[in-house]
């Protein structure tokens, strides 16, 4: 027999393991298995084609194939359909800087040259992508990748705009959008991103138009009152009922505007009147509408001042502008004064500009009629958000939806399938490009410029990838998904979208439930990033810890929704838990060598208590980790793990077997300790094997018996009929009592060599059990002359004694240490103390220390003295035992 390596080594064995699940095809769904269990599916949330994977990416790639691997052993027919996003806005503002680099502007190519850099890009990124996750050890079925610029995805884009179009929930029209001066291009509301910053309020004078006087203004942007076209109250406001309908001069530009009366004003802030720019302030343009205001467009799509703005400003840029229009204020006498200010400021989400509102035409989703069964299916619990306290975010803004801009101005990206008629004006929308107007037959077309928002094609996912629109087999098999597995960053982005859109086109939620990972952050807590340098490259661990000590440390002490801290020393016990996996299965193969478990019977075993008790406890450990993965608790299920791998199976169990396997004289204790031995690793293995993949394949290959890969192996299941609570308490008594052994042992500071008395003193029920245990005690406590029973033991004078779960574990001193060293021993360690509690005693009462000293660190010191003067007094009278 073939044994394992004397160190584990995760460089030699990772890609080897993933090159023979890749040939052997162990990815994809099985077609042999039969229907009975069904079919369990998860789709990737695509990484974006921008760069390499992060941590955020190992976790949640992670978790997913944690639940794929464990569905796959379960007997589900299970598919992880991978793939990427094309990220338009992302990968273009990347594209642009690399040909920047290279002395290429994007101005100076036709749009097909600048796709064909996009496309090179893809290839480059999009394989590296890929080949990190097969580094991290995901199952995914390669053969089934997908790409949401493929033809396939492409097609199901087009579909879903035309319907939504010929159904009247796409639209084109003049519209308030997020623009960023930097990428050129709109962005929706949620891909603006809202940093806190220090600004200023700047109060102004609008003089009136028809008397004597003024109003004052305030505002945190006064380049844009060059576009004002009212000043607006609240209608109920008893301060400014008069003045509704009175003129006022818009200072430096003197256009009259109208004072009007709106519900959107909040009286309590501020002066309680706001001046109204409809053309560059979404609220703004709300109350223009309702109010017909004319619009004035003062800043144009490279954040400029336009000619509208007056002569004085116009190509000023607008933060020049600002400063400009607050000199020329204060030079009229109209600037009151200037505060500094906190407040939100909207940047874009990819190039971090600060964006600014502008009218435009663009192209929108009519949300309503969509989002109502979407917040529907999470009402009724159709669709479970895990942890549920993400339902309440998801629905704060479902219930608080406005139309969705779709059109971005780029060029990478999902053209929009519309076509204008240059004679007529006549819009065309089509997957074709049509040859003549329908209108008026002129061959005179062109394509509109734009592309969709990347999350258009994204919310399709589900079932694009699936092979809609087409009724393909995976469609019908694998839709609607089990579960999406993300963060809480793109709950809005992705979530809710995938969302309508599955129930608007398959008449089906896309999944049951979300799980909500946290974020990983840093060992300070702070989030990881470029700007702090604190970022970890997954496949760095990678080459240092090896994949499986990485996914184990991911879900260490994972809680759902939760962030979590990334710290180094957890890596290191991942790998210390790996190697001691290996260690122990490494021991079991080396005394494998005679064994022969085609020959075994059951008629030849003879199972021990700690055979009994290790089975049980193998069977509750089944149930809590599949009980904590139903509920999507990875830190339950890693918690579970380590504990029974390591202190019940590596720990005790190893040691209990050793005296069966390492004597010959009993041929049927030896061969039964040989099959639970392997009975036992075999198992936990296949328990392991969705965490840490590559080690348990490793090892499975080696143990007798075993067939094909792990992967294909059944996941142990709790049966009720192997639970067995006698032997598992039974165990837990004789366990007890050893470790009351050691510590005591320990205390004495005995030879972890030397073999001791001692007597056990039980109620009558607990005496058979330590007696069925005796040679367990014996072995692992290092017990030559064991006496067990109850009031009628003689006790020597001078003993130590310990009490666990009424029996009394009792040790004669005599013989186990040389009592005159001993007190002298003690004498040393009292004098010791004394010098603690001395030195402590005058720091704590030196006044400058107390007073001045951070306050942990006085209380961590008096909590010193407090140790010192108890270990004190045990010594005294522990010495004091000993001389008597």
């Amino acid at each position: 027999m073939e044994n394992l390596e004397k160190t584990y080594d995760p460089a030699k064995t990772e890609d080897k393991w993933y090159e023979y699940w890749l040939e052997n095809n162990y990815f994809a769904p099985r077609k042999e298995i039969e229907d009975s269990k069904g079919t369990f599916s998860i789709v990737m949330p695509p990484p974006n084609i921008t760069g390499q994977l992060h941590m955020g990416h190992a976790l949640d790639n992670t978790l997913q194939d944690i639940l794929t691997r464990w569905k796959r052993m379960q007997g589900y027919r299970s598919l992880w359909l991978p793939g990427t996003d094309h990220a338009s806005i992302a990968t273009e503002v990347k594209v642009v800087d690399k040909m920047r680099e290279e002395g290429i502007e994007k101005e100076d190519m036709t749009r097909n040259e600048f796709l064909e850099k996009a496309w090179e890009w893809k290839e480059e990124y999009g394989t590296r992508i890929t080949n990190q996750l097969k580094k991290m050890g995901s199952s995914c079925d390669w053969s089934r990748e997908r790409f949401t610029l493929d033809e396939g995805c492409s097609d199901a884009v087009e579909e879903v705009f035309i319907k939504l179009y010929e159904e009247g929930l796409i639209y084109q029209g003049d519209y308030i959008v997020n623009w960023c001066p930097s990428c050129h291009t709109t962005l929706s509301d949620i891909e603006v991103e809202h940093q806190e910053t220090e600004g200023k309020f700047y109060h102004y004078k609008y003089p009136y138009k028809d008397r004597e006087g003024y109003i004052t203004i305030a505002t945190t942007r006064p380049e844009t009152m060059l576009g004002d076209t009212a000043i607006a109250v609240h209608p109920s406001d008893e301060r400014y009922k008069d003045l509704i309908g009175e003129k006022v001069i818009v200072p430096l530009v003197n256009r009259e505007i109208e004072i009007i009366a709106d519900e959107y004003v909040d009286s309590e802030f501020g002066t309680g009147m706001v001046k109204v720019t409809p053309a560059h302030d979404p609220n703004d343009f709300e109350i223009g509408r309702r109010n017909d205001l004319e619009i004035v467009e003062v800043i144009d799509e490279d954040a400029k001042m336009t000619e509208a703005a007056g002569e004085a400003y116009a190509g000023l840029d607008r933060y020049e502008a600002r400063k400009k229009v607050i000199e020329d204020l204060e030079k009229e006498g109209l600037l009151v004064k200037i505060e500094d200010h906190m407040h939100n400021v909207g940047e874009c989400y990819r190039c971090d500009t600060v964006i600014e509102p502008l009218i435009s035409k663009q192209w929108f989703v009519k949300m309503k009629p969509l989002a109502e069964p979407a917040i529907k299916a999470v009402e009724e619990r159709d669709i479970n958000f895990v942890p549920d306290r993400f339902s309440k975010v998801y629905m704060n803004w479902m219930n608080n939806i406005r139309d969705w801009c779709i059109s971005r101005q780029l060029w990478w990206g999902h053209r929009i399938p519309v076509y204008y008629c240059d004679d007529c004006d006549e819009v065309i929308v089509s997957k074709e490009e049509p040859e003549s107007c329908p209108n008026c037959g002129s061959s005179d077309l062109h394509q509109d410029e734009d592309v969709l928002d990347t999350w258009f094609s994204s919310a399709l996912w589900p079932f694009s990838t699936l092979g809609w629109p087409e009724d393909t087999d995976d469609l019908e098999s694998f839709y609607p998904t089990d579960v999406l597995v993300t963060g809480r960053d793109i709950i809005f982005f992705w979530v809710a979208r995938m969302i309508f859109m599955g129930l608007k086109f398959q008449d089906e939620k896309p999944f049951s439930d979300i799980y909500i990972h946290g974020l990983i952050r840093d060992a300070q807590g702070r989030k990881m990033s470029k700007s702090l340098g604190n970022g970890i490259d997954p496949l760095d661990i990678i080459d240092q810890f090896g994949a499986d000590a990485l996914r184990f440390t991911l879900i260490t002490g994972n809680t759902p929704g939760n962030d979590m801290r990334f710290r180094e020393e957890r890596l290191e016990a991942s790998r210390n838990f790996a190697n001691k996996i290996w260690n122990a299965s490494r021991f079991v193969l080396m005394n494998l060598e005679d064994f022969d478990l085609e020959a075994v019977k059951e008629a030849d075993l003879k199972p021990t208590l700690a055979d009994n008790w290790m089975q049980s406890r193998l069977n509750t450990v089944a149930g809590e980790i599949d009980d904590a993965l139903e509920r999507y608790n990875f830190g339950e299920m890693s918690s579970s793990l380590y504990d029974f791998i390591w202190n019940e199976f590596c720990d005790w169990y190893i040691e209990l077997l050793k005296a069966r396997l390492y004597q010959d004289e009993d041929p049927q204790a030896k061969l039964t300790a040989q099959y639970y031995a392997l009975n036992t690793l075999e198992s936990l293995l296949r328990l392991l094997h969705p965490v840490m993949p590559f080690i348990t394949e490793e090892i499975w290959q080696k143990l007798p018996g075993t067939e094909g890969t792990i992967m294909r192996a059944q996941y142990p299941a709790k049966e009720e009929s192997d639970l067995n609570p006698a032997a598992e308490e039974k165990m837990e008594l004789v366990m007890s009592v050893i470790k009351a052994v050691r510590n005591i042992r320990n205390e004495m500071k005995v030879n972890p060599g030397r073999r001791i008395k001692a007597l056990l003193a039980a109620p009558e029920e607990k005496m058979a059990i330590l007696k069925e245990g005796r040679e367990y005690i014996e072995n692992l406590a290092r017990i030559k002359d064991l006496k067990i029973g109850g009031d009628e033991l003689e006790r020597p004078d001078k003993v130590s004694t310990s009490i666990v779960k009424e029996v009394e574990v009792i040790l004669p001193l005599e013989g186990m240490i040389d009592l005159d060293k001993e007190i002298e021993r003690m004498k040393k360690e009292i004098e010791e103390m004394d010098f603690e509690i001395k030195r402590a005693e005058g720091k704590l009462s030196n006044k400058g220390f107390v007073n001045n000293a951070p306050q942990d660190l006085v209380e961590r010191e008096k909590q010193k003295l407090k140790e010192y003067q108890e270990k004190k007094e045990k010594l005294i009278e522990r010495k004091k035992e000993l001389a008597e």
